[in-house]
């Protein structure tokens, strides 16, 4: 399934700077029945969000008008747990395409890259001045730049470079998960199969 295009993406954040965040509290497993990935977004951090009769909890950043955007920056260890897909999925239907942290659990990592959420990591130095960014300044704009594989604090100029795989990052580019890549192929899949 295709997804959004990602070149440059510049937004507000929202930050989480909890640690050790695993797929379990990003969606709970009692979400994982569903198919499709549409109407997961409802249920990112399910129950951070929400209290037992469903009403939303104040405290939490979800529900604070004050932050908003397409970027989620989040503690170490983002994404840890079990490997379901499902926790992307609702990162990406709640309308994050970016999360930035200064470490990734491997699967939810390359889970983001199949699904069209750019992960990016980032040296715990500059995770904090993105928190203390967001903090000072609500409003404060992030640029990803991911032709360049730069990351930047827009009021401060600052910035650091991240890496990613290249056929992800081409991938990401044109919006192809890897069955779509292989569809892009098809004439030349074809040709090749002619020459046999």
């Amino acid at each position: 399934m295709a997804y959004d295009k990602f070149t440059v993406l510049k937004s507000t954040a929202v930050p989480l700077p909890a640690e050790n965040v695993d797929t379990d509290q990003i969606i709970p497993a009692r979400f994982l029945k569903a198919t499709e990935r549409e109407g997961f977004g409802d249920n990112l951090f399910r129950d951070w969000r929400y209290d037992v009769e469903g009403n939303p909890k104040k405290d939490f950043v979800l529900n604070d008008p004050t932050y908003s955007g397409k970027i989620l920056v989040a503690g170490k260890n983002f994404g840890s747990g079990s490997s379901r897909e499902h926790a992307v999925w609702a990162i990406y239907d709640y309308g994050f395409r970016c999360v930035v942290s200064s470490f990734f659990a491997d699967i939810f990592k390359n889970n983001c890259l199949n699904i069209g959420v750019l992960p990016v990591t980032v040296s715990p130095g500059f995770a904090e001045k993105l928190f203390d960014a967001i903090e000072a300044n609500p409003s404060t704009e992030i640029e990803v730049n991911l032709p360049e594989q730069k990351i930047k604090l827009l009021a401060t100029g600052e910035s650091e470079p991240f890496d990613i795989n290249e056929y992800k990052k081409d991938n990401m580019q044109n919006g192809f998960d890897d069955i779509d890549y292989l569809l892009n192929m098809s004439a030349e899949i074809d040709a090749f199969e002619a020459s046999k």
